[in-house]
């Protein structure tokens, strides 16, 4: 048995935690550059605000309708999303973490009342975190993922799903007739893998619900589709496909990039910038246990702006050793700026993308006989200073982000609000859980 744990609107319920004035009103969070938004509150959805929808097109709402804006906070939502996972494997033997607001339980041998333990869990997450969330419960992951969709719109939404769901669902625990009419009642794009594309195939073929797409051949799906799509039938005939894996493949690329909030047209300003992207893919590489053969810089002009002097530069420099050094891909990083930089020229946006990854225990040895001069000796790695990258990656745990850095990166002059190519981020809430000076205080 199955059980998957999604917390409700998780960026704007993580804003709501430490601001109830926004309870019950129409909220939005925006990306970078608080150019889009990305998360959307029950009241802005009925407003009619879409996902990645600009926010100049909405913005009108504030004055109209109340709406509420904030800049994305991720360093407060990934801490609250870490609580939150931590209380919900405190209710099964396994876990697997699927998205920052998404975990998979198994309950494989666990007795009890299912339905009773994920209300429990649930009002633990509300009450440790302060984050609502629906539960639910499938015999394969396929239908708990559904159960889960269920409780969500039976609570948001009552009149689609009888009241009874809402909240926390387990269709193990259902007739056969209560599961058809659910199945009947859900349209067949929200089954978890259905993407636009296949929806649109599987209504072309009169499959419109998920009851429908139950009761459709396997082989005639399979042949029309792909074997995916009969596993996903499968799944939802109560036959496992999936597995919890606890140990994830890792990432065969990894690639930090950001849209500046100005222009930069200075050489120092991309340097910081490209410094700052290498260490935080560096140490991604590392959390995940692996090396990098390469890495790709890239800066470039926006494209929209046809007035201004358009530069574009991806440069992949090879490694002579694959590692993880933070320190070897800054000073690729910053041979690429110096090489390719044009004085006067408004970048907009830069980044970095590690290539050539592989587990730290199985990269080659050089064998680099006619690499060219500027990546044959000046990018390899230093014989051994895993120790060290260790140590600066306790440190900035410990002591928080950038506590430990490499010297280009703006950080070591000014701080990271005085970046000259830091994203707008002109709503942004106070980090109130990670950041001491930012902490909540309560005058009693």
């Amino acid at each position: 048995m199955f059980a998957l744990v999604d917390a409700n609107n998780m960026y704007v319920s993580c804003e709501r935690v430490f601001q109830p004035r926004l309870v019950g009103k129409p909220v939005v969070v925006l990306s970078s550059n608080d150019g889009a938004c990305i998360a959307r509150s029950n009241e802005a959805k009925a407003l009619g605000v879409q996902m990645a929808q600009p926010w100049f097109q909405v913005r009108h709402l504030e004055r109209t309708a109340g709406l509420v804006a904030v800049s994305a906070n991720f360093e407060l939502y990934n801490d609250l999303s870490s609580r939150m996972m931590e209380i919900a494997a405190r209710y099964a033997p396994e876990q697997l973490i699927y998205s920052i607001d998404e975990s998979f339980l198994s309950f494989a041998g666990v007795g009890g009342n299912l339905a009773a333990i994920g209300r429990e869990l649930r009002a633990a997450v509300l009450r440790e975190t302060g984050l609502p969330t629906s539960v639910g419960f499938g015999c394969t992951m396929t239908l708990a993922k559904l159960a889960n969709h269920i409780a969500k719109t039976a609570d948001r939404k009552p009149g689609i799903y009888p009241a009874r769901y809402a909240q926390v669902c387990n269709l193990a625990d259902v007739s056969g007739e209560q599961r058809d009419a659910l199945f009947a009642a859900t349209p067949v794009g929200d089954i978890w893998g259905v993407g636009r594309k296949i929806n649109a195939r599987l209504t072309e073929a009169g499959i419109t619900t998920v009851l429908d797409l139950v009761r459709a051949d396997a082989a005639a799906l399979r042949q029309n589709f792909t074997v995916v799509m009969e596993k996903t039938l499968r799944e939802l005939r109560g036959t496992a496909c999936l597995s919890m894996d606890d140990a994830p493949s890792t990432k065969k690329q990894i690639l930090v990039s950001r849209s500046f909030g100005k222009a930069v047209t200075d050489r120092a300003g991309i340097i910081e910038a490209v410094s700052e992207f290498a260490s935080r893919a560096a140490e991604k590489l590392r959390q995940q246990g692996s090396v990098a053969g390469n890495i790709t810089v890239f800066f470039l002009t926006s494209p929209f702006r046809r007035g201004d002097r358009q530069h574009a530069v991806q440069v992949t420099v090879p490694l002579g050793r694959p590692t993880a050094d933070t320190a070897t891909f800054v000073q690729a990083a910053i041979h690429v700026v110096h090489a390719h930089f044009r004085a006067d020229t408004p970048y907009a946006k830069a980044g970095v993308m590690m290539g050539d990854i592989c587990g730290k225990d199985l990269p080659q040895g050089e064998l680099d006989f006619s690499a060219p001069l500027s990546t044959r000796s000046e990018f390899k790695a230093a014989p051994d200073r895993a120790g060290l990258m260790q140590t600066i990656d306790v440190l900035n745990r410990r002591f928080g982000r950038d506590a430990v850095h490499i010297g280009s990166t703006t950080a070591a002059s000014r701080p990271r609000s005085l970046r000259s190519w830091a994203t707008r981020q002109d709503r942004r809430s106070p980090r109130y859980t990670t950041r001491w000076a930012e902490m909540p205080v309560v005058r009693a």
